[in-house]
């Protein structure tokens, strides 16, 4: 998904471009600095580009709906079944916390 103002973006570093702003920049002509880990930064940028999360950050948005969900939810047999699906969320967040 792209950002809403991508557009923007885009004319202001084509206008940027044409006006010489990236013109001789300090380390222009060389070399990267060293990846953290050359064998996946291709697909980490790839994931990266493409919105992927941790694991426990995508639980924790889960975590997120599931108490704005509870404090609109006034039934006991809904609210209950809320606040299991919510520990266990809590529990698969600490793992995945844990697993890196």
């Amino acid at each position: 998904m792209d950002h809403p103002l991508i557009d923007l973006i885009n004319a202001r570093i084509q206008a940027a471009e044409a006006e010489g702003a990236f013109d001789n920049l300090t380390g222009a002509g060389k070399p990267l600095p060293p990846c953290d880990d050359p064998q996946n930064a291709v697909l980490n940028r790839i994931l990266k580009d493409n919105g992927a999360v941790p694991e426990f950050v995508s639980l924790s948005r889960e975590l997120a709906r599931l108490r704005d969900q509870l404090r609109d939810t006034t039934d006991r047999t809904d609210r209950r079944a809320l606040i299991r699906d919510m520990s266990l969320l809590e529990a698969r967040i600490e793992i995945a916390r844990k697993r890196g």
